[in-house]
Parts: C-alpha cells; sequence; structure tokens
C-alpha cells in the first residue's frame, strides 16, 4: 500500500506530457466571452478598461501556449497576436449571428435576451474562438475549450469544422458537428443533429469523414447526416428524425413519414364532450 502513490507516478510520467492548464483555459474562453459581451457580467466597461482587459487576456494566452511551445508554429507571444488580430472580424460576425437568433426565434425579444441565455449562440461563440485556436494549428487547446461548451450546452461542435456565417442553432441540446463538417452560409438547425462520419476507423484521421451542408439548408430535430462524401444541396430542408448516408440535390425535402396503427385495429374516432369534461374534472 505505501508504494502506491509511488506507482502512480511512474505510470503518469510514462505518458503525461506538458499541457495547458484545463483549469486556466475554461478561464481564458469566460473571460474573453465576457470582454466581448460585458453584458453577461452587467457591465459597460470604459475604454481604459477595456484595453487592460485586451491586454490581460493576451497575457493568459500567451501563459495557456507556453506548455506546449515546443509544438507551435511560432512562440506563444506571436501565435496570441495572432490570434487577437483575427478576433474583430469574428466579433462582428457573432453580432450579425445574435440578430439571426433574434429574427429566427419567436421566443426572443431582444438581443439581450440572445446574449444572455441562448445556449446556441454560447456554442458557436465559443465554436468560433476555439476555431481561430484551430486554424493556427495550436495543439490540445482549441479542444479544451470547445468541450467546455460542450459539457455546458450539450452541443458538440469540433473546433476543426467549417462553419459559414449566419449559423443558427435552436435549443441545441445533443446537436454533434464533427471534424471534417462542411457547413455554408445561413443554415439553421435544431436539437438531436448528428452530423457525423460512417464509420469510425482510426485510419481516416486525414480524410474527410463528415457531411457537407450548403447554404439556406434547414436540418429539423434528430436528423442524422453520416459521410465525408454526403452533400446536401443548398436550400434544401431535412425534416425530424430523417437518416441519411447519401447526399440530396438542391431545393430537396426530405422528411420521415411516421407508420400510424390503431389499437384493436380501430380508428379512434376522438373523445366525446362528457369524456373530456370528466378528465378536466379529474373524475
Amino acid at each position: 500500500m505505501d508504494n502506491i502513490p509511488e506507482e502512480i507516478m511512474k505510470i503518469q510520467s510514462s505518458y503525461c506530457q506538458a499541457v495547458p492548464s484545463v483549469r486556466d483555459a475554461h478561464n481564458f474562453i469566460e473571460d474573453l466571452i465576457l470582454f466581448l459581451f460585458p453584458i453577461k457580467d452587467n457591465q459597460r466597461p470604459g475604454i481604459k478598461e477595456t484595453r487592460l482587459k485586451y491586454t490581460q487576456l493576451e497575457i493568459e494566452l500567451e501563459e495557456l501556449l507556453k506548455p506546449i511551445s515546443s509544438s507551435l508554429k511560432g512562440s506563444p507571444e506571436e501565435l496570441s497576436e495572432k490570434f487577437f488580430n483575427s478576433l474583430h472580424p469574428v466579433y462582428l460576425d457573432l453580432l450579425e449571428e445574435a440578430k439571426g437568433y433574434l429574427q429566427h426565434d419567436p421566443a426572443s425579444y431582444n438581443i439581450e435576451e440572445v446574449l444572455l441565455c441562448y445556449p446556441g449562440f454560447y456554442a458557436v461563440t465559443v465554436y468560433r474562438l476555439s476555431h481561430i485556436l484551430y486554424k493556427l494549428d495550436i495543439p490540445i487547446l482549441p479542444r479544451i475549450i470547445s468541450e467546455h461548451a460542450h459539457s455546458k450546452t450539450g452541443i458538440d461542435i469540433h473546433p476543426g469544422a467549417t462553419i459559414g456565417k449566419k449559423f443558427f442553432i435552436d435549443h441545441g441540446t445533443g446537436i454533434v458537428i464533427g471534424e471534417t463538417t462542411i457547413i455554408g452560409e445561413n443554415v439553421k438547425i435544431y436539437q438531436g443533429v448528428t452530423l457525423g462520419a460512417l464509420h469510425v476507423d482510426k485510419k481516416m484521421s486525414n480524410t474527410k469523414r463528415h457531411p457537407t451542408i450548403e447554404d439556406n439548408v434547414i436540418i429539423y430535430a434528430g436528423s442524422t447526416i453520416l459521410g465525408g462524401e454526403t452533400l446536401i444541396g443548398h436550400d434544401s430542408v431535412i425534416g425530424g428524425n430523417v437518416w441519411l448516408t447519401s447526399g440530396v440535390d438542391p431545393g430537396t425535402i426530405v422528411y420521415h413519414r411516421p407508420q400510424i396503427e390503431y389499437r384493436n385495429g380501430k380508428k379512434f374516432s376522438g373523445t366525446k364532450k362528457n369524456d373530456k369534461d370528466k378528465m378536466i374534472s379529474g373524475l
């Protein structure tokens, strides 16, 4: 029993490399989101405070990158600068997406509600920020950040996915978007949608395994679309609970037709008024 801690340390030393701190990475992404949308903390910072916070965030990212500096294509300072240089256009795109939520969802009443309350918008925000890191060939950190959003929202978007502007997620719980997925602009998807691979094989690591969704497509709840060669043509509508492993042409409507069977082979003719009254009164 006395040797257990030593044995654990020996095992850990055999596979544990230097990595970014998960706790610090989570703090960084939350700090960055508060910087972009200070309303989430009910703040209205001035220019001096904003500049100071910007500098602090740059330093936070540099510190996160230092443990993996030997794996980076550039110094932590250089990559932090590149990240923040890429931030402004992404921020503007996110503001447009927030307006899209207000436009498309009848349950949203103002932009503040979208920024504060919508898990889909939060997940897309974290995706777009982690995607910048992914494009800079930074290892591990993009996944740590994206899995933070996954754990908070139930929406799993790999940071390597390519997603166009004005992306709308309604509700969102259970959505899975794989690494090589390509999504065009003005696409709407609902809860429970999977954009995944046909099968899992480690040899396929460097191949396109996930589908391509063109512009102006709507994918309703519970649908599953699989395969790297599967292309959903622009302006298509994929209904709920559809299963697709091959592409569809532009402008297509695909839907699942349920099979309806009646008890004892008899069609239900409806509930009589007296029966309704009994149910309501609890008698």
